[in-house]
């Protein structure tokens, strides 16, 4: 790592930048939704369920598949816990596939039918209630019982999940600095760029987890929160790098 100091004085830069809109990101792939009620079950399943198939594939076409998906009749369903669950192998499969929300047609649907299950005993919005909204209770549930919530258990969907809930619903979370960063390909590269990680470093069979720590322990005498440094670092490494300014 290099100096603790000139990393943080960079990562200040590149938060600035993104504020100033400096870094693109006008749009994000979540703003790819159809703008249901802020604080309805319905809008937390919307961005749930296909969060849980955002691995390693385009964010910008998981998001608009999901989008493409909501909005035909045809396979609307699939964001129906109830209505899922009395769907055969194939009709579920078929209604993923279509917009290809679903790029593995066996395991995806497997998911998402799992998640389903999971919130038609409980529904989203009754479930996160229950934890009174609180982030690290959230957490630690799900980690848990991580055969329940499959891929939204991971370390980077699970953080980056609720990172999203609290920017695109309107429910009150509690501990959102128990929200750590969500390491992605372009995060890690980001990581790099600023010295908090060695080049060497990134084949580490525990990088993601690694790279949250990095961050947590910069910055954990600043008001800055781990997860807000995420999608600055994103932009940054997705657009190519800019010269950082100011």
């Amino acid at each position: 790592m290099q100096n603790k100091t000139e990393i943080l004085s960079k990562a200040k830069q590149l938060l600035a930048m993104h504020n100033k809109g400096l870094l693109g990101g006008k749009e994000m792939p979540e703003d790819e939704n159809p703008g249901l009620d802020k604080l309805s079950a319905e809008n937390l399943l919307y961005f749930t369920l296909p969060m849980a198939l955002n691995y390693q594939r385009n964010s910008y076409k998981l998001w608009e598949a999901a989008n493409k998906t909501y909005a035909d009749p045809e396979t609307k369903n699939v964001f129906n816990p109830v209505a899922v669950l009395k769907m055969s192998a194939m009709e579920l499969r078929k209604a993923l596939t279509k917009h290809k929300v679903a790029l593995q047609p066996n395991k995806h649907p497997e998911i998402w039918r799992t998640l389903c299950h999971t919130f038609s005993h409980v529904p989203i919005d009754q479930f996160l209630k229950n934890l009174d909204f609180d982030i690290e209770k959230i957490k630690s549930h799900i980690q848990k019982n991580k055969k329940v919530f499959p891929y939204l258990s991971g370390p980077k969907i699970l953080n980056y999940w609720l990172y999203v809930l609290g920017n695109y619903t309107e429910f009150q979370f509690k501990n959102r600095q128990h929200i750590t960063i969500a390491p992605d390909t372009h995060v890690i590269q980001a990581s790099v760029r600023l010295g908090l990680l060695e080049e060497s470093e990134t084949t580490r069979g525990d990088v993601r987890e690694y790279v949250a720590s990095l961050w947590e322990n910069l910055l954990a005498d600043e008001s800055i929160m781990p997860i807000d440094v995420h999608t600055p670092l994103w932009l940054w490494s997705r657009g190519g790098f800019v010269r950082l300014i100011g």
